[in-house]
C-alpha cells in the first residue's frame, strides 16, 4: 500500500513509500482510507515542535474511510460502512486519564496518511450520508474540539463567542454557535478571510492588524459585556487579551500554541471575572459521536479550504504552515 512516512522532524522528511497492508487483530478493523485532514498537531510533529517522537511514523490524526475487514470478536460493524476513527483511540468515554495518551493516531501510533489502517473498532463513528470523504476527514479533531468548547461554555441563544482565527476548529465553532443561536465575533489579519467567514454566518469580524486592541473592540461590540466563550487557538501572544475580552463567568477554551506555549498571565482579572480557563485534548469517541450527531441534525457543512493529492504531501504541509487557509486542508488519498 502507499503511505507517507515521517523520518525526521522536518517537512522535507515526509516521504511517499510502499508498505505491506496491515491486518486487523482481535477487536480491530481494517479501513480503506479515502481522505486525511491536516491539523496544527501534524505540522508541529513534522517541524519538531511537539517534542521527540518515535520514527519512522505514518502521520495524520484525522482520516475517513470504509471498513474492509473485521478482526476477531468485532460486532456491530460490517464491511462497506463509512467511518471516522477517533484520534485518541483508547479514550472511549468519560474523563480523560493518563493512560489515554499512550494511543494517539499519528503520534504514538501510525495515523491516517496511508491507503489502509488498522484501528480499534471501539474508536469508530459512522459518517453522515451527506458528507463527502474530504468533509468527513475533518471531523475527528476539529469538530470534536469545537463541539466540546461550545458545550463546556454552555453556549445558548444570546451568548457571544469569540474566535481567534479562521482555521478548521474556528469554522466548526462558528457553525455550532450559530446553530445554538449565539452571536459570533471572529478575528483575522485578512479582510478577505473576514468576508468569507461573514458569508458563513459570523456576525462581526475584526482585523487584528488594523485594530491591535481587539480586546477592547470586543467589549464595544458587546456593550461592555465581553465574550462568553473565547476559543484561544493562538497561545501566549494573545492570551492576556483573551482574558480582557472574556465576559464575567466566561470560558477561555485553550486549543493551540502557534503563538507560543509559555504564559505570563494577569491573575487578578481571572479572579475578578471568575473565568473558566479550560484545556483541551481533542475528546473521546463519545465526544466525537455527539459532535457528528450535531452536524447531522443541523446539516452543518464542514469547510474544506484546499485539497491536495497524495504525492503533494509536502506542499500541503507548507500550505498549512503559511496560514493562508479558511477551513481545513485535506489530502485526497485517491489522487
Amino acid at each position: 500500500m502507499k503511505a507517507i512516512q515521517l523520518t525526521a522532524p522536518t517537512i522535507d522528511a515526509l516521504t511517499l513509500i510502499d508498505l505491506p497492508c496491515p491486518q486487523p487483530a482481535a477487536g480491530e478493523v481494517l479501513i480503506r482510507q479515502h481522505a486525511v485532514s491536516l491539523n496544527y498537531l501534524d505540522l508541529a510533529l513534522a517541524t519538531g515542535q511537539f517534542g521527540a517522537i518515535s520514527q519512522p511514523l505514518i502521520p495524520g490524526g484525522d482520516s475517513a474511510g470504509e471498513i474492509v475487514e473485521l478482526g476477531a470478536g468485532v460486532s456491530g460493524w460490517k464491511p462497506g460502512e463509512r467511518v471516522v476513527p477517533g484520534m485518541m483511540s483508547s479514550w472511549h468515554t468519560g474523563e480523560i486519564r493518563a493512560e489515554h495518551h499512550h494511543a494517539l493516531r499519528g503520534v504514538t501510533h501510525n495515523g491516517g496518511l496511508a491507503e489502509y489502517a488498522v484501528v480499534p473498532a471501539a474508536s469508530l463513528v459512522r459518517i453522515p450520508e451527506f458528507l463527502s470523504w474530504q468533509q468527513a476527514a475533518t471531523l475527528p479533531i476539529a469538530a470534536t474540539t469545537a463541539w466540546n468548547a461550545i458545550v463546556r461554555a454552555n453556549i445558548q441563544p444570546g451568548s457571544t463567542v469569540l474566535l481567534l482565527g479562521t482555521g478548521g476548529v474556528s469554522l466548526f465553532a462558528l457553525q455550532y454557535a450559530k446553530a445554538a443561536g449565539a452571536r459570533v465575533i471572529i478575528l483575522s489579519s485578512s479582510n478577505d478571510k473576514l468576508a468569507k467567514v461573514k458569508a458563513l454566518g459570523a456576525d462581526e469580524g475584526i482585523n487584528y492588524r488594523e485594530d491591535p486592541e481587539w480586546d477592547k473592540r470586543v467589549w464595544q461590540l458587546t456593550d461592555g459585556r465581553g465574550a462568553d466563550l473565547v476559543l484561544e487557538s493562538v497561545g501566549a501572544s494573545t492570551f492576556a487579551k483573551s482574558i480582557n475580552a472574556a465576559a464575567y463567568n466566561g470560558t477561555i477554551f485553550v486549543i493551540g500554541f502557534v503563538g507560543g506555549s509559555e504564559l505570563e498571565l494577569p491573575v487578578l482579572p481571572i479572579m475578578q471575572k471568575m473565568l473558566n480557563i479550560v484545556g483541551n485534548n481533542t475528546g473521546s469517541t463519545a465526544n466525537l459521536r455527539t459532535a457528528v450527531r450535531a452536524i447531522e441534525t443541523c446539516r452543518i457543512q464542514p469547510q474544506v479550504d484546499r485539497v491536495f493529492a497524495f504525492d503533494e504531501i509536502q506542499k500541503a504541509y507548507l500550505y498549512l504552515q503559511s496560514a493562508g487557509h479558511v477551513g481545513k486542508v485535506v489530502i485526497d488519498l485517491s489522487k
